[in-house]
């Protein structure tokens, strides 16, 4: 029976409705092609195994026609021949068994007097060649890569292509041929040998330094390509042969990375390139698309950078969406190039801030971040909110967390701060992250009198409406700790704000943590605003039957606050202390805000606990990881140091009430926490000089670690610098200060270091100078190291460590683990 044609089945598929009757179709034919492959004397295989390779593009499994496909290659017929080669193509590959069974055929064909079948035979080979076909057969393509017909020359270049991608030590075979080729009039062989050359100078420097020859000639087959007449076999869209330009391109981008001397010669037909190129058209596009790349990525003059860039911002302005993306994305990845040429396309920037394509906010929101600096931070933070206002609640999170972080960096007082982070609390909601609450919290409580005035104020009209708090829950969090703290600077209508604070407790809309908040926020008031104590004791008596457990023993504890021990209900709920501000916010304020210098010995003492903090939990847990050689001993003494982020919180937000306690008298006489940590050393990172020696760590994927060895000192130690001193012992102790710095073109969030050292030595990590990375930019973070034992034996190890560390870079994670035991043989010895 003659079967249907692969069109019938096309049309019988489209016209089923459901899902269900489109299977059973499938299912029928797949049943008939099955007993048609049974048959030996079959005349339609070559049209069956056509609609079945139909069926597996539509993803249905089609895998019992490999056998088939080897059966048609093997064929006489090249009608045969083609369905069977193209069905290897699609159902083949290196896993299947029947792969193997392919190679003898391939190796028929490719000596066949017929180019057609030589060629078919050709683009199989470059589809799905193995690294053992690929030796077995390079032979092969080698005798056809000099054939005198252009047609299979072409197509074993591309063939030899993909064998030096499987097997790169076969390269060595094409490197004199692909020279010879560079002079061939047919476009289609200059455009295959292009391809392979990059291909082979991106996988060795050796070949790269052997074609930088080459230059003077793709320059000059640049050139002709640009003031060449009509060619209408080459023309495109009035373009002469754009996909040959746009290979050369990237050649000479290959070509001239890292060098100026290579660079000097693309100079000029690089910037004939970007003058003389049609914009109007898609293929003048993509030809100053790769231009711009070039030029970026060689070592080209100034004046270049500035035409690349200003081509980036006619990019902006086209009326097609997809090559607005791709001038943002550019403009993203080499704006640290030349960020002056870039900052004369600011407003257009942010004009793409407004575009109606998701995309393309996103995009333009990250560049208008690389862009911010001290002379333009209010005009950019200004569209940035008003984007805020109305992008999607992941976007409000990451938005707001970064105009929170230029507003740390760059903001130009502390009022136009504090007016800013106000203004994120009310537009992202619920939506913003944890460091947008604590950062806040920071800087009113490190801000002058009559800016805590000013913003108390400003915090209760913003959370007068009860009707919109639902979905603003942050803000009410830092509204009421700011009302709590500084409530006795705002004139406030006490008998007005008792009761809003009542309904505010009441609410159901309100999460238990802002009612924690609030009900530490009312203690407060108590002792802020005369007059309003009984109202406020009755308030927090009622929640002493709170369902809620922690409510219930917050209004318990503060209940007896107003009874028994009301003497000291004054000094336990007087003002926090300044809060410690991030290595950020402490950046000195042009106007209004000048951070003091000098730190209290509280501050000092508290600075300190927070750079020795270790959870055991993640310390366990990475030491098991590291081996037993690495790990702490009985009294805790490291071996690893975990260090938070700062201003981040594992889960919900941050809470100060819960994080202080309420006797705020100071250390105790007899040893208490901070008197424990007022023997602490404190350390402070310092900048690097020239002379300090030091060590390269890590090289790979655009990160470079590196250790700058800082000189040994004696000092007082029983073993644990956590400890009271119980022996005047010296034993060596050394800072090491950890440069990580971001070569890529990406931003590295999200940073984590994290080092062990032997049970021999204690190690203590400062906090970082940042968790974010933008391109070329670097973290600082110190190590404090100190030998246990008061001197080394000639026995003893040296230093020795173990480092962990991770991070994000375009959304996906990374994390290396390596061993450093470069250290100097006399270091903490």
């Amino acid at each position: 029976m003659k079967p249907s044609k692969p069109t019938s089945l096309i049309r019988q598929i489209r016209q089923c409705r459901t899902a269900a009757e489109e299977r059973a179709v499938v299912n029928t034919e797949c049943a008939y092609i099955r007993s048609t492959f049974r048959e030996t004397d079959c005349i339609w295989k070559c049209r069956n195994m056509a609609k079945l390779l139909y069926i597996h593009m539509l993803g249905y499994p089609a895998h019992f026609g490999q056998v088939e496909c080897l059966k048609l290659a093997a064929s006489a017929k090249y009608t045969d021949k083609r369905i069977g080669y193209l069905g290897a193509m699609l159902l083949l590959d290196e896993r299947a068994d029947v792969h193997v069974l392919l190679t003898n055929c391939l190796k028929n064909d490719l000596n066949s007097p017929t180019q057609f079948i030589v060629g078919t035979a050709l683009c199989t080979l470059a589809a799905i060649a193995s690294p053992e076909m690929a030796r077995d057969l390079c032979n092969d393509v080698e005798r056809l890569i000099v054939s005198t017909n252009a047609f299979l020359r072409k197509k074993a270049i591309l063939c030899a292509f993909r064998f030096i991608r499987r097997v790169p030590e076969l390269m060595e075979d094409y490197l004199p041929k692909c020279e010879v080729f560079l002079s061939d009039k047919n476009h289609g062989i200059l455009i295959a040998t292009i391809t392979l050359i990059t291909e082979m100078c991106e996988q060795s420097i050796a070949v790269l330094r052997y074609f930088k020859s080459i230059i003077p000639t793709l320059v000059r087959m640049l050139k002709s390509l640009i003031v060449s007449g009509y060619s209408p076999e080459h023309l495109v869209s009035g373009v002469s042969d754009p996909f040959l330009q746009v290979k050369i391109l990237r050649l000479l981008r290959v070509l001239g990375h890292g060098d100026p001397a290579q660079s000097e010669q693309m100079n000029d037909v690089l910037a004939q390139v970007a003058t003389s190129t049609e914009t109007s058209k898609n293929a003048g596009n993509a030809i100053l698309y790769e231009t711009v790349l070039t030029i970026m990525n060689v070592e080209s003059e100034n004046s270049l950078r500035v035409l690349a860039v200003n081509i980036l911002g006619r990019f902006l302005l086209n009326n097609d969406k997809n090559i607005r993306f791709i001038g943002l994305l550019t403009l993203v990845k080499t704006v640290h190039k030349d960020m002056t040429a870039v900052q004369r396309h600011r407003i257009t920037i942010l004009e793409c801030l407004s575009d109606a394509d998701p995309s393309i906010q996103r995009c333009a929101m990250e560049l208008s971040f690389t862009l911010v600096n001290t002379q333009n931070i209010e005009m950019v933070v200004r569209e940035l909110l008003r984007y805020l206002e109305s992008t999607d609640a992941e976007m409000k999170a990451l938005c707001s967390s970064k105009i929170v972080l230029a507003a740390e960096t760059y903001s130009p007082s502390i009022h136009w701060h504090l007016d800013v982070l106000l203004r994120i609390l009310t537009i992202a909601g619920n939506h913003i992250r944890d460091d947008v609450i604590s950062s806040t919290i920071q800087l009113i409580s490190n801000s002058p009198v009559h800016e805590q005035r000013h913003i108390t104020g400003k915090m209760w009209e913003a959370i007068m409406n009860m009707n919109q708090l639902e979905n603003r829950q942050p803000l009410v969090q830092v509204a009421v700790w700011t009302i709590g703290e500084y409530s006795e600077a705002g004139g406030f209508d006490e008998h007005e704000l008792i009761e809003h604070y009542r309904q505010l407790l009441w609410a159901p809309q309100l999460s238990i943590s802002t009612k924690q908040y609030i009900l530490v926020s009312l203690a407060k008031i108590s002792v802020r605003i005369d007059g309003c104590t009984p109202e406020i004791q009755n308030i927090i008596n009622s929640f002493r039957a709170h369902i809620n457990i922690d409510l219930q023993q917050r209004a318990t504890e503060f209940s007896q606050l107003f009874t028994d021990y009301r003497h000291l209900r004054t000094s336990l709920l007087e003002k926090m202390p300044k809060l410690r501000l991030s290595e950020l916010t402490s950046k000195e304020y042009n106007a209004d805000f000048t951070p003091s210098t000098e730190p209290s010995e509280s501050e000092q003492a508290a600075a300190t606990a927070r750079s020795v903090r270790i959870r055991a939990g993640a310390i366990d847990i990475l030491l098991d990881l590291l081996g037993d050689c690495f790990s702490s001993d009985a009294n805790g003494n490291n071996a690893l140091a975990v260090v938070p982020l700062a201003n981040s919180q594992p889960t919900g937000h941050h809470n100060p009430y819960q994080l202080t306690s309420f006797n705020q008298n100071g250390p105790t006489p007899n040893g208490g926490i901070l008197g424990l940590l007022a023997s602490a050393p404190t350390i402070h990172t310092t900048s690097i000089t020239p002379t300090i020696p030091s060590i390269d760590v890590y090289q790979k994927d655009d990160l470079y670690i590196r250790f700058f060895l800082h000189p040994c000192h004696q000092s007082p130690s029983n073993g644990n610098i956590f400890e009271p001193h119980t022996t005047t012992t010296m034993a060596p102790s050394a800072r090491i200060t950890v440069q990580t710095t971001n070569g890529s073109h990406n931003t590295i969030e999200k940073f984590l270091f994290q080092a062990a050292v032997p049970k021999s030595f204690a190690m203590s990590l400062q906090e970082p100078s940042g968790s974010v990375m933008p391109p070329g930019g670097t973290i600082m973070q110190d190590l404090v190291i100190t030998r246990n034992a008061p001197t080394a034996t000639a026995n003893s190890s040296g230093l020795r460590m173990k480092v962990r560390f991770s991070y994000e870079i375009e959304n996906y994670s990374m994390m290396e683990q390596i061993d450093v035991s470069e250290f100097p043989s006399d270091y903490l010895r």
